[in-house]
């Protein structure tokens, strides 16, 4: 099993000025948790759900929301993302990029081919692989 037959084609990206609630929005409508982030067609980083949270000021600020609102409207995703992430080619085996994503605590990798992103591959993509194998197991045992 290859990382390129579970892989997401040409997943969602944005670019690192796009602003924080942009990004969070596109993420929220699309239904993800993390996106690449792209420059000049090459891939400069990830921003993952969480590295919006974090961005956005805690309770205990002592602006006014019309500040704080102001603030993170001006904050670009190039300031939150994880710069240099870790990638992955089309063609490594899957269970080598599980093995990456379990050793990194991380749930997605960008993969890319000569630096340039053509999919992006979940701890999701991974499960839904073991099952369907799991079930051509079955189906096999079962026509013994």
């Amino acid at each position: 099993m290859l990382v390129k037959e579970f892989m997401t084609p040409n997943p969602q990206v944005v670019g690192p000025e796009v602003p924080v609630p942009e990004a969070a929005r596109m993420m929220k409508q699309g239904g993800f948790r993390r996106l690449p982030v792209v420059k000049d067609g090459r891939l400069v980083g990830i921003v993952t759900d969480r590295d919006l949270k974090e961005a956005m000021p805690s309770d205990a600020s002592s602006l006014s929301i019309w500040e704080l609102n102001y603030l993170i409207a001006k904050l670009p995703v190039g300031e939150v993302m994880s710069k240099n992430p870790i990638t992955v080619g089309e063609n490594m085996p899957l269970q080598a990029a599980a093995k990456l994503m379990l050793e990194h605590k991380i749930g997605g990798l960008p993969v890319v081919r000569e630096g340039r992103l053509v999919g992006i591959v979940t701890v999701s993509d991974v499960l839904r692989a073991y099952l369907e194998r799991e079930a051509e197991l079955l189906v096999g045992a079962e026509g013994s």
